[in-house]
């Protein structure tokens, strides 16, 4: 128990030292965290996520001269969320995020389960978004399914998941958080995973927006083939996908039929990697800062 405390601890004292703020808009309480100084990319986490795992992914696959704006999504940490929420709703309140920053236009990266709030943003509001890019992205498709039993186990309860990662964390890292069970995970590729999986405490605060992904914004995107809600042929902003061939949740086969659809898009397959595209960082950094370029984005501040 000492231990699942002192490394708690450390984890709320990481969260905090982060320095992120909740602004109160007609959307509810949204908390965000700003970095940088060059052009806003306005980054949305993925399930289990936060402002502070949107904050650990664009260090690794954006390129620190753009500034990265991340956003606890509904019922995350320090945001709230909706008595009834729905994903449109959560695109209304990254508007609502904008407003009060006095931002006109960004970019948006959405990574995992973020993908569906992205490109709900990008269909209601195409005026502010100058780029799209999607990561590992929740497509229609098939898509994991997780039972409500394993959820409220693990899921719910801080020492429960603390103690499964830290005991098994071998046993699940492919069902939660997407490493191929036939990826060789070198030392460096353990520590990520281990650093991710950590990070996703306290799940306790992370619950209600976990809740909301996983039993109704992930699979309203992968049955989203006939949804009125999703017309991805409208979406006319360039866009970037970025996929593994290996990642066991978000299919790569999904985000192909996702480029497919999006007229001005195109795809980076990475060829392993799984979900957390591991190894792969500096490439996608890469391609995103061209892609950026490319679609006149510019380095400096452009709102």
């Amino acid at each position: 128990m000492t231990r699942y405390r002192n490394e708690m601890q450390a984890i709320r004292k990481y969260i905090r030292n982060l320095d992120s703020r909740v602004i109160e808009t007609n959307c509810g309480s949204i908390e965000y965290a700003r970095t940088g100084n060059g052009y806003p990319i306005l980054a949305v986490h993925g399930n289990a996520g936060g402002f502070d795992q949107g904050l650990m992914m664009t260090n690794k696959t954006i390129d620190p001269q753009f500034q990265v704006i991340s956003v606890s999504r509904f019922g995350y940490l320090r945001s709230s969320i909706p008595e009834k929420p729905s994903v449109g709703m959560q695109a209304d309140a990254y508007a609502s995020l904008l407003d009060s920053l006095n931002m006109e236009k960004i970019a948006v990266v959405g990574y995992s389960a973020g993908s569906a709030s992205s490109i709900q943003f990008t269909l209601r509001y195409p005026e502010r978004v100058s780029a799209l890019i999607l990561v590992s992205p929740a497509a229609p498709g098939k898509g994991p399914v997780m039972s409500k039993a394993i959820f409220n186990i693990f899921f719910k309860n801080d020492f429960i998941y603390w103690a499964t990662i830290t005991y098994f964390g071998s046993w699940v890292q492919d069902a939660w958080i997407g490493v191929p069970k036939e990826f060789t995970l070198t030392q460096e590729y353990e520590a990520e995973v281990r650093d991710l999986l950590y990070h996703i405490l306290p799940v306790s605060a992370r619950v209600d927006g976990s809740f909301f992904d996983i039993y109704t914004s992930s699979p309203e995107i992968f049955n989203s083939s006939n949804n009125e809600n999703y017309p991805f042929e409208d979406i006319a902003i360039p866009t970037l996908v970025i996929s593994a061939q290996d990642d066991p949740l978000a299919l790569h086969e999904n985000a192909q039929s996702l480029v497919e659809r999006i007229p001005q898009s195109r795809l980076l397959a990475l060829p392993d990697g799984g979900h957390l595209l591991l190894g792969h960082y500096e490439k996608v950094k890469s391609e995103i800062t061209r892609f950026l370029h490319s679609n006149k984005v510019s380095i400096d501040k452009d709102m």
